[in-house]
């Protein structure tokens, strides 16, 4: 599996993992694992079309995977730091039962 073609099916199976497990999930921090997992094949994506471009020695692929890992560890911060806020205010992490966004 050492194509494109390959890659490009495991990202899709990736990101469709991960897109069930957002959307199928109640548990917020759940939710947040399916998210990076679709960041993750997005960087797969990334990663493939670099390599098996018109011009692997440009690096242009590997900078744009590097800044997306930056955005998600921003992301992945701040949404925990939201889920605990949101957990000391009603106790639980079930979205089903976070209905209130009164103070």
């Amino acid at each position: 599996m050492s194509s494109l073609q390959g890659y490009l099916l495991l990202s899709a199976l990736l990101f469709a993992v991960g897109l069930a497990g957002a959307l199928t999930r109640r548990n917020a921090i759940l939710v947040l694992i399916g998210i990076e997992l679709m960041l993750n094949s997005a960087n797969l994506n990334f990663i493939a079309f670099w390599r098996y471009g018109p011009a692997p020695a440009a690096l242009t692929g590997i900078m744009f995977a590097i800044f997306s890992i930056g955005i998600a560890a921003a992301e992945a911060a701040v949404g925990l730091a939201i889920i605990l806020a949101a957990y000391r205010h009603s106790g639980t992490t079930d979205l089903d039962e976070m209905n209130s966004l009164k103070g």
